[in-house]
This record gives C-alpha cells, structure tokens and sequence, in this order.
C-alpha cells in the first residue's frame, strides 16, 4: 500500500495584514442613516443632507436621518 503525502502547516506570516474589506471604516462627523441603519458619513452637513434629500426622493418611504455625532443631534430628512 502506498504511504500517505504528509500535510504540511502553511506558515503564518509575522506581522498579518487585515484585509482592505475587514477594516473599520473612517467616521466622519455627520452618520447618513436610512431606516436606523448607518450607510456613510460626511464630514459636512451639507453633503449629508443632499444625499438625504436624494434618498428620500427615490425612495419616500424610508426613514433618512443625519446625525451629528459632535453635538448629539439628529435630524430627519422629510420630502418636501
């Protein structure tokens, strides 16, 4: 009978590298939330506020919140 090829361990690398996916992205200042869920942040209120604006006019039906996390406000984006 045939002997068996022995498995060998992959090394590990010395310092690991996290995956570009895996990383925690950068908050900015402003959460872009729809239906309570955090999408993006904006580093002005403004460009949080037009993609808010955009979003709730393509979809009316959710829920589009900016939060500013230095001040502890939240404001709700309504289609105007």
């Amino acid at each position: 009978m045939p002997e068996r090829p022995t498995l060998k361990k992959l090394r590990v690398q010395d310092s690991p590298s996290t995956a570009s996916s895996q990383a925690r992205p950068v908050d900015k200042r402003f959460l872009f939330r729809v239906d309570g869920q955090v999408k993006t942040s904006f580093s002005t209120k403004e460009h949080a506020v037009t993609a808010g604006a955009a979003m709730k006019k393509a979809f009316p039906i959710v829920v589009v919140t900016v939060v500013d996390t230095e001040q502890g406000t939240t404001e709700t984006i309504s289609n105007h």
